[in-house]
């Protein structure tokens, strides 16, 4: 446990700030989830609107650092890969 008096705030930001990543990693996998499902029902409107969300929220993480930018790159690219081959 630190004694210093910024020390010890350092642990208290990097504690909200590891939750706050926790949060948004969960949601970027629930997003990832919804267009995987949408694109295996065939639903080409539903799978349009799930894949703009999941290429947002995948530059959305690497922008903040939580996702490389060459795996963001990847995803997306797996993303309308898929998207693609639906139609």
């Amino acid at each position: 446990m630190p004694n210093i008096k910024s020390a010890k705030k350092r642990v208290k930001v990097i504690e909200t700030k590891t939750l706050q990543n926790k949060m948004f990693k969960s949601q970027l996998r629930t997003t990832i989830k919804k267009f995987a499902s949408a694109v295996e029902s065939g639903n080409a409107a539903d799978a349009l609107a799930a894949y703009k969300l999941a290429v947002k929220r995948v530059d959305q993480a690497a922008a903040r650092g939580i996702l490389h930018t060459n795996k963001a790159a990847r995803l997306k690219s797996q993303f309308t890969v898929r998207l693609n081959k639906m139609a």
